[in-house]
């Protein structure tokens, strides 16, 4: 499954508000950042070093994999915050495939991946600028100190750098350090925004060709979604309607030939047709409701949804929490991929519940998720239920996450942008 990138934006003008924060970060990174990779420096020492200890290394070395994540992620926040260059948050790499074998794939990726390195780069690189800031603060303070030192009425004054020199030339000398010194500092802080920028934010070749490659992906989605939308229509109309039609046919032709005969017989018969021709009826209402369903563009997803639950085979508990409405497009996603999933949980799941939550978050994104208690198992099937979903969810440029142990429970979540 893939998440839509969004892309970066560009830097907000340099102020001396930001400036003095970038002082403030470098100076606090001079000792966090230094933690930082020593923690990690250590922790890969010794998980390589323990890896013969009964594998003892490989724990160490699986959570050094996810340290370094979330180092990471907070330093790609961290520079997103100080310059708004409208960074996606780093995410996590979607899962490769079912069970251990997928896990370790995928966190052999998350290994490799390289925003995370780039984070990192930037984290060390940040770390070092941040030792100059403090030694030019230091700087800085000495050199102030030195202007006053003629108030002392010694002859000599022993500078910053250990020189001594005549009190007479200690006031031009502090001056000129103090200048330098806040040069450097202001200097540093501005090459390390340039250099953030550099690292962190994607080239506009970079971002046209993940914006092309989002668009060809989610034009894959809605073409495969329609062929498997298609696909179910003509099974559902095959399998269902269009056999009971053939047996009203066939039982008003039966009808037909007894009226005259066998009156009763033949009322019976149109009776029975009468009744096949009603659940016809309401089969193909469930079939229209299924390509389209009016009630959500009447009274929104939560009514659709309520309608939903209502019909649902199994027990539904549904928790809907919506600020205004999104798009028809990402509505209708969500709200087929949750019928989707309680036809699935209703048909394969064993479930004594279903639990379906939905919320539109503030990032501007709608969130759903479909959770069950059955025995577990699901898999994306080429042409099933979750195929379908998925590529129905990529087609509005949202993702999908199924996570769905054998004994269950099994929870999908669907994420839309409402824009979409």
């Amino acid at each position: 499954m893939t998440t839509q990138l969004a892309p970066a934006t560009t830097a907000r003008t340099s102020t001396p508000l930001r400036v003095a924060g970038a002082v403030a970060h470098l100076a606090a990174l001079a000792f966090l950042g230094a933690v930082a990779f020593t923690v990690l420096l250590t922790l890969l020492g010794v998980g390589i070093g323990l890896v013969p200890v009964i594998g003892i290394g490989l724990l160490l070395l699986v959570g050094l994999v996810y340290l370094l994540y979330g180092v990471a992620w907070l330093e790609t926040a961290r520079v997103d915050g100080l310059y708004g260059f409208g960074l996606p948050a780093l995410a996590w790499r979607p899962r490769v495939g079912p069970g251990f074998g997928g896990y370790l794939r995928t966190l052999l990726r998350q290994a490799v991946d390289a925003p995370m390195w780039r984070a990192l780069a930037n984290l060390a690189i940040a770390t070092f600028f941040g030792a100059l800031v403090l030694t030019l603060l230091r700087t800085l303070v000495a050199s102030i100190v030195t202007c006053f030192a003629p108030l002392a009425g010694a002859e000599t004054v022993r500078t910053v750098f250990g020189l001594e020199i005549a009190t007479a030339w200690a006031i031009p000398v502090g001056i000129l350090g103090a200048l330098v010194s806040a040069a450097g500092i202001i200097g540093l802080a501005l090459l390390h925004g340039v250099l953030s920028r550099a690292i962190l934010v994607p080239s506009q070749e970079e971002q046209l060709a993940a914006q092309a490659r989002t668009s060809d992906a989610q034009r894959a989605g809605a073409v495969r979604a329609s062929e498997v939308e298609r696909t179910r229509i003509e099974r559902d109309l095959h399998d269902g309607v269009q056999p009971r039609l053939v047996s009203v046919g066939m039982t008003l032709g039966l009808a037909q030939q007894k009226i005259d005969g066998d009156p009763d017989a033949a009322r019976s018969l149109i009776e029975e047709a009468h009744t096949s021709t009603k659940a016809a009826i309401t089969e193909l209402r469930q079939l229209a409701r299924g390509i389209h369903a009016s009630v959500l563009d009447d009274r929104g997803l939560d009514a659709a949804l309520s309608a939903l639950a209502g019909r649902s085979h199994i027990p539904v508990h549904l928790d809907v929490r919506m600020d205004g409405r999104c798009s028809r497009e990402a509505e209708a996603a969500v709200y087929f991929a949750i019928a989707e999933s309680l036809t699935n949980a209703a048909k394969h799941s064993r479930a004594a519940e279903c639990r379906v939550t939905v919320r539109r978050r503030d990032d501007g994104v709608l969130w759903a998720r479909v959770e069950d208690n059955g025995i577990g198992g699901a898999r994306v099937l080429p042409g099933g239920g979750l195929d379908g979903i998925s590529n129905r969810i990529l087609s509005a440029g949202g993702a999908v996450r199924l996570d769905s142990p054998n004994g269950g429970p099994t929870a999908l979540e669907v994420s839309v942008p409402c824009a979409s």
